[in-house]
């Protein structure tokens, strides 16, 4: 399946030249080494500019200067890599509604390799059976260059042909692309052997790598069966209302402003806006959230959702290829780009591990029979062994396949991970650091106190405090214009010359006069008497200059006091409204804090994280009340965003790496400073999903622990793999030259049975499932 994915005009020093992108879909390219031959055949292709292949997912996109090439030259060159695309030049206009490919489901069993494998197999167990068992019977069919062939060798013969042409094949193509890899390496040993008359070793070797091969295939179909499994999250339909009539049309064909009808039980086919209806909404497979979400009119639904019981009219707010669910596939493919250390070391060591074994083989096949006169056919049995084992297959394939498992496992659970990098990371932070609002809190601001001072009464606090706000866009400023509101507070006044003071309130003039919402610190800048102890100690303690100052007496003074000390405890913001000459009062704030916030915290010190630590702009006092509430090692209070910043670094200095939980707006910065950002609630936000390296989708802080515990073991999977392989490739390299491995033990389990081990391994990862946390 070929597609053409982007198409732009660069100026270049000689005039305009016409770059395109195709995606090309090649399903036999599923390892590294097969990626690499491919490389290199397209490197040699005039024009071409850029290429992106990922094995896990069997497609190429290669980007080309079209005055120089054409796609047919780029389907060429991988054809010329022994790889066929799928599809071809015809499908070439055909996109797809999320703009995404991968290889299709292949018929593994049934394929004209494993046919071929298995009628070789059948000749193999014949010519097994006259050679050893019916050796009476096993007479001599003719006469090759002087030597003498046996019904068994003829047999033999049959098998190495029909089984061990595909790898002879493959064997060819790597050498004509000065490509190293396992197909050249068997495909030498078949051809050696036969050469020289060792048919037994050379038909088993060509059957048993054959098998090999299918087994390894259908270990990576089932690695791709996840990505598969996203994609058919999205509709391919919808049903749309067009000039009064219901349609049904592809997905990709419907506009934005369009109006989809959703029955009970379908998908929604695209992001909108619900504008007629209510109904329980699944939404697991965009935001990992097992229990339905209750929608109405003006609420956002995604596409891949499934409506469970009613009636929906949902206008369309974004195509089908920039759909939630569109780019949370995107990011999983483009992820694989982004590789571990672990993987970059492996593909250091692969291109030093081989070359040094197909010498030692060479050195084993050639030196003792020359040297001391030891039999040739042993040493240059054990010489092959030797060149199956040079092939770092399981060895290479075992950190993609594991990053694979584990970032698609994770989407599907409602966690994107934007590379394997940060998934290897987030396993190995050392302290987390969290934002209070909308994070530990849900961020969802209400007015629970009112406090007047002097003369003043609650309806010229909420007055003046709601003037001043009508121009803020900040979550206190809808909470109090909600509770103006609410307590019909009419005709507020209109501010003019509307400023936001970053990071401590905000001033308007009103009526002439210039009022102030905001911090406490923002009026000791005023100059208004704050004791710092307020904050630093005592929680709450006073106001006592400031009540003096609106004209309250001392009894007053003292009451205001306490009350403003117990609602500080109480982890309660407070916000001042006043001029630069009088308090009006002060306005309390509350935000809940999450029921899954303290059980997250606890999961995550069991789990092995050695600090927890809060970062919030709130006071002192409110800081102190949610920190004890959720149980976090530390928080740092009144932190404006670049001071966000110098904690992330002071904590990096002191603990090591550091993830940063944050909303993925205010929050972006810190996010970025922190060895891994991520961001909170992030379906259908632009800015978290481009910002963060990792978002977690839905609103639910309960994945944190899964995050960590899934990325940890993903590193314990990887390390596994890596090692394990290693070390099985390491004893059976000892074992051959004291003759204790076969052609066939080393294929058997060098080859086919670690790189299925590692695949097996690394799929356990999808099995790991967030903890449903009991917040009763």
């Amino acid at each position: 399946m070929t597609e053409i994915v982007d198409a732009a005009e660069r100026e270049n020093d000689g005039g305009q030249a016409r770059e395109l992108s195709v995606r090309l879909t090649v399903p036999e390219m599923d390892c590294p080494s097969c990626a690499q031959k491919v490389d290199k055949s397209l490197q040699r292709v005039d024009g071409i500019t850029d290429t992106a292949l990922q094995p896990t997912t069997g497609t190429a996109t290669v980007t080309y200067d079209s005055d120089r090439a054409a796609e047919a030259d780029v389907i060429a060159a991988i054809e010329g890599a022994g790889y066929d695309v799928v599809g071809g030049e015809d499908g070439a206009d055909e996109e797809s509604a999320d703009g995404m490919e991968i290889a299709p489901p292949s018929e593994i069993w049934t394929s004209s390799r494993a046919i071929k494998t298995w009628i070789g197999a059948g000749f193999v167990v014949l010519g097994l059976l006259f050679e050893f068992v019916l050796a009476g019977q096993n007479p001599e069919v003719a006469t090759l260059l002087g030597y003498s062939l046996t019904l068994a060798d003829g047999l033999f013969l049959v098998a190495i042909a029909i089984s061990g042409y595909p790898v002879v094949r493959g064997g060819y193509y790597s050498a004509r692309n000065l490509s190293l890899d396992i197909d050249l390496l068997m495909g030498t040993a078949i051809i050696a052997a036969t050469g020289i008359g060792y048919f037994v070793e050379a038909a088993t070797l060509a059957v048993l790598f054959s098998i090999a091969e299918l087994l390894e295939d259908y270990a990576m179909d089932r690695a791709r069966n996840s990505l598969r499994e996203l994609m058919e999250l999205s509709p391919d339909e919808a049903t749309v209302r067009r000039n009064g009539d219901e349609v049904t049309v592809p997905a990709e064909d419907v506009e934005v402003g369009e109006t989809v009808i959703v029955r009970p039980g379908d998908k929604i086919p695209l992001d909108g806006s619900v504008v007629d209806g209510e109904s329980a909404v699944d939404e697991s497979p965009i935001t990992g959230e097992s229990v339905p979400v209750d929608k109405s009119v003006g609420e956002e639904v995604y596409a891949g959702s499934i409506n469970e019981e009613g009636y929906l009219e949902v206008e369309v707010t974004s195509t089908a290829g920039d759909s939630t669910l569109s780019r949370i596939i995107e990011m999983v493919q483009g992820a694989q780009e982004k590789k571990t250390e672990k993987e970059q070391f492996v593909d250091r060591f692969s291109g030093y591990y081989t070359p040094a074994v197909v010498v030692l083989a060479i050195l084993t096949a050639a030196v003792p029979p020359l040297a001391l006169g030891w039999p040739w056919q042993t040493w240059f049995i054990r010489g092959l062994t030797l060149l199956v084992i040079a092939c770092p297959c399981a060895f290479v394939i075992s950190t993609p396949v594991s990053v694979v498992s584990g970032i698609t496992s994770a989407a599907k659970n409602g966690v994107l991970i934007k590379g394997g990098n940060h998934l290897e990371a987030m396993g190995e932070v050392d302290a987390i650091a969290m934002d209070k609002t909308g994070t530990l809190t849900r961020g969802e601001l209400s007015v629970t106190d009112i406090i007047p001072f002097g003369n003043h009464s609650e309806s010229d606090v909420l007055r003046y405090g709601a003037g001043v706000e009508q121009r803020s866009e900040h979550p206190i400023a809808e909470a109090v214009l909600a509770r103006a509101d609410e307590d019909d507070v009419t005709h507020l006044p209109t501010p003019t010359d509307f400023e936001s003071l970053t990071g401590k309130g905000i001033r308007a003039t009103i009526d002439g006069e210039t009022y102030f919402v905001g911090k406490p610190a923002l009026f000791e800048e005023l100059g208004f008497d704050v004791p710092q102890a307020r904050r630093a100690t005592d929680g709450g303690a006073v106001l006592e200059d400031v009540a003096a100052d609106s004209g309250l007496e001392a009894q007053e003074s003292e009451y205001a006091d306490h009350v403003l000390a117990g609602l500080e405890e109480e982890g309660r913001t407070v916000v001042l409204v006043g001029t630069e000459t009088d308090v009006v009062g002060a306005i309390a704030i509350a935000d809940e804090v999450r029921s899954t916030s303290q059980r997250t915290v606890e999961r995550l010190h069991e789990l092995g994280v050695d600090r927890v630590v809060m970062l919030t702009g709130d006071n002192e006092g409110t800081a102190q009340a949610i920190a004890e509430q959720v149980g976090v090692d530390e928080y740092r209070a009144e932190l404006l965003p670049d001071q966000k910043v110098e904690a992330i670094d002071e904590l990096r200095d002191e603990y090591g790496d550091i993830a940063m939980v944050g909303d993925g707006v205010n929050d972006a910065p810190a996010l970025a400073t922190a060895t891994v950002g991520v961001a909170m609630g992030a379906a259908g936000t632009d800015t978290a999903l481009e910002t963060a390296d990792i978002a977690l989708m839905g609103d639910d802080l309960s994945k944190l622990p899964y995050l960590y515990a899934l990325s940890n073991k993903a590193n314990g999977v990887i390390r596994e793999n890596i090692w394990v392989s290693l070390g099985a490739k390491a004893l059976l390299a000892v074992g051959v030259p004291l003759g204790y491995v076969s052609v066939a033990l080393a294929v058997v389990v060098g080859d086919m049975g670690m790189s299925l081990g590692v695949t097996g391994n690394a799929l356990r990862l999808s099995r790991i499932q967030p903890e449903i946390f009991n917040t009763e």
